[in-house]
């Protein structure tokens, strides 16, 4: 059964992606010249953001099966 906790966990981990994907974002709509620094910014972001939200519902749910 999903606790409160990992309902939370989930959460960030949605978060996490929305946010990664609005930095990408911005850096896509940028009306410099030369963008390039901005968008490999924000697809580093956006690939670390994937990977932190991964690992913390990873971490959360080998928590949960531990304790049972």
């Amino acid at each position: 059964m999903v606790g409160m906790l990992q309902i939370i966990t989930y959460l960030l981990g949605f978060y996490l992606i929305v946010k990664g994907l609005e930095i990408l974002q911005i850096g896509l709509s940028s009306n410099r010249d030369d963008r390039t620094g901005v968008i490999m910014f924000g697809a580093v972001v956006f690939v670390l953001c994937m990977v932190m939200a991964i690992i913390f519902v990873t971490m959360q749910d080998k928590m949960e099966l531990s304790l049972q």
